[in-house]
């Protein structure tokens, strides 16, 4: 360590002008709250190198060092996680949470809370704001309840609560002095309402990010610059040539209904205008292929880790996917067109776009909290992201997006202490993801053992709802 080798360096000076060295002689102090990770594979996520043999000092919520010295009394330190042979990287950020709200209990609110750091998620950006979530933003910051970093939305902006440009201007300006990090935007406003509720959340210094009300449109919202457009809405829509006349109306779920008519020769203009306009893309591809989607129900409502939610949000989840799917005019081979069409557009937009960030917007239909993120990576692996890529878009993209890269989103020194120790390599299968020995969340260390514990807690309990 950095420390002790001026320890040293002021000992040997003693021992040289000193009287005795054995009277100067000083056992060097640990703190008692240091944490060692020793010799782990630390991954670096903007280049993918692994750097072995890594010793990770973590004290007040922070990495302190990083080296690679030998160790020859590990009994000096009061906690030591030994990591050879395992990886460590990055906590996670899920970009499209949903945090619960009143009247959703306490109990159940850390349930949530935890299944996210479960999985390694140790930030959320929540989409859905309410008031409790700013107070609930501050007891986490103060560890005075169990959690992921929060950052939030407003409430939710939409074409019933933002009818005119004075509402814009009320509501945005309210927002931002409530302290909001962001507004969400819904389907439904009109234009000039969003042009109104874009120039004032200029004025304030507050961005917008979500979905692209239909009279708004793709372009207009990508050169309004979104922070980010969520579950690639509006894009197929873009696609269509002016010349079918549609009613834009028309659209159904995600612009499914328009997926015949779609250019595809399309996509490089509409890709290279969000990467003009910086806006970032959250996919939510997990969605499409969970909700909308020919899966079937019962396979989905199998799944392990659907026990711990509640049985009556699994029969609403069973009863919602039924009802939407009987609705739609969905069929299977106009489905995997407009699957194809969005995983063509995900490619190409963290080719050649502004970037993507991984979010998998649970807990919505069969997106379990945490566990989610797994079908979400899964989802942008099948549409062409290498497995760094994918990496990135959970760690380091988050960390930029927030202008926080010296906080989190890569290991490294002064940086706090989120971090997830891996069993096996997650660069080599996405699957690896799931083999967690353990997560740290600003210092706070959690075992497999308090995991598997905790989660059998939050199963048991989701079992009596």
């Amino acid at each position: 360590m950095k420390t002790k080798f001026k320890k040293i360096t002021l000992f040997l000076l003693v021992c040289v002008f000193g009287s005795s060295c054995q009277e100067k002689q000083k056992v060097e102090e640990i703190s008692p709250s240091l944490i060692l990770i020793s010799k782990a594979n630390v991954i670096d996520v903007r280049t993918g190198q692994i750097k072995t043999g890594q010793n990770i000092f973590i004290d007040s919520g922070k990495i302190k060092e990083i080296n690679t010295l030998e160790i020859d009394d590990l009994s000096k330190y009061k906690t030591v996680i030994k990591a050879e042979g395992q990886f460590v990287i990055p906590g996670m950020t899920e970009m499209h949470a949903h945090i619960p709200q009143p009247p959703t209990s306490k109990e159940r609110l850390e349930d949530v809370l935890f299944l996210y750091l479960a999985n390694g998620v140790t930030t959320i950006r929540g989409m859905l704001g309410h008031p409790d979530h700013l107070e609930l933003k501050k007891k986490v910051q103060d560890r005075t309840v169990l959690g992921p970093r929060i950052f939030t939305s407003s409430p939710s902006l939409n074409g019933n609560s933002v009818k005119t440009a004075e509402e814009a201007i009320e509501k945005v300006t309210a927002y931002q002095k409530e302290g909001y990090d962001f507004l969400k935007i819904h389907p439904g406003i009109q234009r000039s309402v969003f042009d109104q509720l874009v120039k004032t959340a200029n004025e304030v210094g507050i961005s917008f990010a979500g979905h692209v009300p239909v009279d708004v449109g793709i372009r207009h919202a990508l050169e309004s610059k979104f922070a980010t457009i969520d579950h690639v809405d509006g894009f197929l829509e873009g696609l269509v040539p002016e010349s079918e006349n549609v009613d834009p109306t028309a659209n159904g779920f995600f612009g499914y209904n328009f997926t015949p008519l779609a250019d595809t020769s399309k996509i490089d203009e509409l890709v290279q205008l969000s990467k003009d306009n910086k806006v970032w893309i959250v996919p939510t591809q997990s969605l499409f292929e969970r909700w909308f989607a020919p899966a079937n129900v019962d396979s989905l409502l199998a799944e392990p880790e659907m026990k711990y939610m509640p049985k009556s949000t699994l029969e609403n989840w069973r009863r919602v996917k039924q009802q939407s799917m009987e609705n739609s005019g969905f069929n299977v081979s106009q489905w995997e067109q407009f699957d194809a069409i969005r995983k063509t557009l995900i490619k190409k937009l963290q080719d050649n776009g502004h970037g993507i960030l991984l979010g998998s917007d649970a807990p919505q239909l069969f997106n379990v909290p945490g566990f989610s993120i797994q079908h979400e990576m899964q989802g942008m692996a099948k549409a062409g992201m290498q497995p760094l890529e994918i990496l990135q878009s959970a760690t380091i993209n988050p960390a930029i997006f927030f202008d926080m890269e010296n906080i989190f989103g890569e290991i490294k020194e002064g940086a706090e202490a989120d971090l997830i120790l891996l069993a096996k390599n997650p660069l080599d299968d996405i699957k690896n993801y799931m083999e967690v020995s353990g997560i740290m969340t600003r210092g706070t260390w959690i075992s497999r053992d308090d995991i598997e514990k905790r989660l059998k807690e939050i199963a048991e309990s989701a079992a009596k709802n």
